[in-house]
């Protein structure tokens, strides 16, 4: 029980960690937020025994520093694609039917996202593809923190759409994606 609880913990730490992570600003500093987050997640993950979804929020971590960063090839197309392919190939190391085939659907679609550089896309793909993807994955791996990270990321890109308002979210210049 008490392994248990400790293992919840790693994940609820990420679960704080993703939810600031929406009230970034920058697509930059939301990508490096997210990057601790998921670091905690494969953890959390990996100690339940759920290979597919630790395995992919390795690759969200790459995708995060990938995004965070200033290399140009980082932030391309060709980047993103690589990412995609690393996911499914993911699935095939990992596949245990066709549960593991939601996270990384979950993830090849935020990943898409992401690499759109513009920040009503990423909380549009994350409010109606990732989340709720990753909400039934938590659910069969038994992931009670990932449950409530999704539910709180839900209302946490919600709050940066009111608080920012839709209009300004992508209007940061940095943000550009690389040719």
């Amino acid at each position: 029980m008490a392994k248990q609880l400790g293992i919840q913990m790693i994940g609820l730490a990420g679960t704080a960690l993703f939810f600031l992570s929406y009230q970034c600003r920058s697509n930059r500093k939301l990508f490096r937020v997210q990057l601790l987050s998921y670091l905690c997640y494969t953890a959390h993950l990996l100690l339940l025994g759920a290979f597919t979804g630790g395995l992919s929020y390795i690759l969200n971590a790459v995708r995060s520093l990938c995004l965070a960063g200033e290399n140009r090839f980082a932030r391309s197309r060709a980047m993103c694609a690589i990412l995609c392919a690393l996911q499914l190939a993911a699935l095939g190391v990992t596949w245990s039917g066709w549960l593991s085939i939601l996270p990384v659907a979950a993830n090849i679609a935020a990943t898409i996202g992401g690499y759109t550089h513009n920040a009503r896309t990423i909380r549009l793909t994350g409010m109606l593809i990732n989340s709720p993807l990753w909400i039934l994955y938590d659910v069969m791996v038994g992931s009670w923190a990932g449950i409530l990270d999704e539910l709180v990321s839900e209302a946490s890109m919600l709050l940066s759409i009111v608080r920012y308002g839709w209009k300004a979210l992508g209007s940061d210049g940095a943000d550009r994606p690389a040719p």
